[in-house]
């Protein structure tokens, strides 16, 4: 509840948002008739975010309609949640009609696993959620203040477990979906939403929250909350960079149970050191049927002790940071109402993507994909979106988005093999065959033109950047090494730039900040090696350092690893060093 008390702190304005909302209506379909404008109130482009939907507009033609007097271009960004990043052919094809529909024949695949639509008039919204709904697939809970799309690792031919850790994901996702009746009232005619599974009723006994948000409450939670399971070795979802994560323990070829991570997070705000970025902590071991009980829990903490009066502190990687993991166990048995285990020995390789056939435990066989920016879409060149269409009307199997901004063709029976192949080079879609070793592991977040937070661009440039290192990777004999590069607009890090052994995150129109120094397994933060500096100075800062680590290099050592070695940046030990000695 907002309390008139002035001595208690003032709460954000967002809360007093959503308390009046009537669990996120406000006045969204009012905004949605009102041909005046292409935009819905300032109030309701925060709830819309928990329907899924971001209001955006061209920032690429901003100042010539500003000087014709004309409003912005305004669109919305629609983002489609798929757990653990599975996707049937029939829901592919659905998504495609959509691009062809109202967003600019273009799908982006997202570093969390979701579809992501750019470019719809707020008139098309419904036809947009309802279709997806029609399928199976829905925007619900995609943005906002509450869990968004769960995680997994993506591959199935990873783990003879991989089908029992993608049934927790599944169960874990919508368990947590908000259970306001708004979303079916306003977007799907009173329908119900179409999940993979069921969603638990019993979650309304002793949540906390109320009659119609068993869960969240009126309020919801006091910012987003982000989910991954990993399987080991392949660390593919960045486990430690969300808020809870599920770490799956395999024990004589079974699933035993997952270590429980809390407390990760990437956002940050440049100038102020108050806020960074933070891996989570292993804290405990669950089992397999726990793992919803303790996602339950573990959100209900955040939702009654996460920060509601400063929203750059309001995320739970700073509660737990405020106060303390073992804390955070505690209250999470005293919930439970038993003990857990303490966590189980793991191990990570890697958290990139392994390309081309592999074939599964169950006989299948498994096509990784590159896909530049996580961007289908047809050019000249190369017909991505042509070729995935055609794809998906012969594909017997599934399709699977990994956190990478890839896509993997799944479950394809060996007769199958001949005639994906002859799709994939028809279309062009393997251009993992030819990319560098940093080309396969860069990730660049839309930012620029529609997102309105972005300061520089990002995915329309980190290719280019790519392009011009590879000059120099070919120099150092360096091609097909792998080296992790990634870049966001702005420091809030949808991309996870600070995972990245290379990081580069937007500070002013064509500047960068230049991180250096992070795990290639994702156990470990880069750190701040240059400020706000140009592409040139991107490269002359990079090329010494990349042929210095081609002659002097350890064998097996990782880019990363020997920036720090070498003493081009010092390691980050912990999220609350992050901002401690940079090397500029």
């Amino acid at each position: 509840m907002i309390s008139d008390s002035e001595t208690a702190p003032q709460l954000h304005k967002n809360e007093g948002i959503k308390t009046r909302s009537e669990y996120l209506r406000g006045t969204i379909l009012e905004g949605l008739a009102d041909v005046s404008t292409g935009s819905i109130a300032a109030d309701d482009q925060q709830l819309t975010k928990f329907h899924g939907l971001y209001q955006q507009d061209d920032r690429d033609v901003r100042a010539q309609r500003r000087k014709h007097k004309l409003d912005k271009a305004y669109s919305f960004l629609a983002r489609i949640c798929l757990p653990g990043g599975v996707c049937t052919p029939e829901q592919w094809q659905v998504v495609d009609e959509l691009a062809n529909f109202c967003a600019f024949n273009t799908i982006k695949l997202t570093t969390r696993q979701a579809f992501q639509l750019h470019g719809i008039l707020k008139g098309n919204l419904k036809d947009v959620i309802k279709s997806c709904n029609d399928v199976a697939m829905t925007t619900l809970a995609a943005c906002g203040d509450v869990n968004r799309n769960v995680m997994c690792n993506p591959n199935p031919f990873a783990s003879e477990v991989h089908e029992a850790v993608q049934k927790v994901t599944a169960e874990i996702d919508a368990h947590l979906k908000p259970q306001t009746p708004a979303f079916s009232e306003m977007w799907l005619d009173g329908e119900p939403i179409k999940l993979g599974v069921e969603q638990a009723a019993e979650r309304s006994k002793d949540c906390g929250g109320d009659a119609t948000e068993p869960l969240y409450g009126p309020t919801y939670l006091p910012r987003k909350f982000k989910i991954a399971v990993a399987i080991p070795p392949r660390n593919d979802v960045d486990v430690f960079a969300h808020c809870l994560g599920f770490i799956a323990i395999i024990e004589d070829g079974k699933l035993a149970g997952f270590n429980v991570t809390v407390g990760g997070g990437m956002g940050m705000t440049h100038g102020n050191e108050k806020t960074f970025p933070r891996l989570a902590d292993v804290i405990a071991f669950c089992t397999p049927d726990q793992a919803v009980s303790v996602a339950e829990k573990i959100v209900a903490i955040q939702r009654d002790h996460g920060n509601r009066v400063d929203r750059a502190n309001a995320r739970f990687k700073y509660t737990v940071e405020r106060l303390g993991k073992d804390w955070i166990r505690e209250e999470l048995e005293k919930r439970l109402g038993y003990e857990l285990e303490d966590p189980r020995d793991y191990s990570f390789e890697s958290t990139g993507d392994r390309y081309g056939w592999n074939e599964g435990t169950n006989g299948k066989w498994n096509l990784q994909l590159f896909i530049e920016g996580g961007r289908i879409v047809d050019k000249d060149d190369k017909q991505l979106k042509t070729g995935m269409l055609e794809i998906s009307k012969v594909h017997k199997g599934d399709f699977r988005l990994t956190a990478n901004q890839n896509l993997i063709i799944a479950n394809v029976a060996a007769e199958d093999r001949d005639q994906i192949d002859r799709l994939v080079e028809k279309y062009k879609l393997d251009a993992y065959k030819k990319a560098s070793g940093m080309r396969r592991n860069q990730i660049a977040c839309v930012a620029l033109p529609t997102c309105g937070l972005a300061l520089a661009e990002s995915e329309r440039y980190l290719p280019s950047l790519v392009s011009d290192l590879e000059v120099i990777l070919e120099e150092a004999g360096l091609q097909q090494d792998d080296i992790i590069i990634r870049s966001t607009g702005c420091p809030n890090g949808c991309g996870r730039p600070y995972l990245g052994e290379i990081g580069l995150v937007g500070k002013v129109p064509g500047k960068y900040n230049l991180y250096l120094g992070a795990g290639f397994e994702g156990e470990r933060l880069n750190k701040l090696y240059r400020n706000s500096i140009t592409h040139e100075e991107i490269i002359d800062e990079l090329k010494p350092i990349l042929l210095d680590y081609a002659k002097e290099r350890n064998e097996g050592e990782r880019f990363g690893d020997f920036t720090i070695r070498k003493g081009y940046i010092k390691a980050t030990t912990a999220g609350n060093n992050f901002h401690a000695d940079v090397a500029c």
